[in-house]
């Protein structure tokens, strides 16, 4: 009696299906698939810690640090006006004026600062520069 490859063939075929269907054998459970890998860049302090490929002349990439040193002396900024009336209060710093609630940018010898008014009061105001609130008299 001869047999040919397709009879082995149907054999092992029924054989694998009878091992799944009965348990046969145990199966390893399905690997998680790794967690991404997420990069890190830090921005650089200066230009000794890392420079901008395109623009290596360009000192953009320092803004943050260079924003987060610089300080705003008060005496920088000078109240010249005060106006109240009943219907609003405003105040002029380094000749802009300024409402509660406004914001502007203004240049001082130190450099272009922001500031936003936060409350006027009589003889004071209250003013946030660069997030730090500061009070000046007049």
């Amino acid at each position: 009696m001869k047999t040919s490859a397709k009879t082995y063939y149907w054999v092992a075929l029924a054989l694998t299906a009878v091992q799944q269907a009965f348990g046969g054998t145990a199966k390893n459970p399905p690997a998680l698939p790794p967690a991404p890998v997420r990069s890190v860049f830090t921005m650089p302090a200066g230009a000794q810690e890392g420079r901008d490929p395109f623009f290596p002349e360009s000192i953009r990439p320092y803004q943050a640090a260079i924003t987060a040193s610089h300080a705003v002396e008060v005496t920088d900024l000078k109240v010249k006006g005060y106006y109240h009336d009943a219907k609003m209060t405003l105040i002029t710093i380094n000749n802009h004026t300024f409402a509660v609630g406004d914001e502007a940018d203004l240049l001082t010898t130190s450099g272009r600062v922001h500031i936003r008014c936060v409350e006027i009061q009589p003889d004071a105001v209250i003013i946030e520069v660069n997030g730090l609130k500061q009070e000046l008299h007049f």
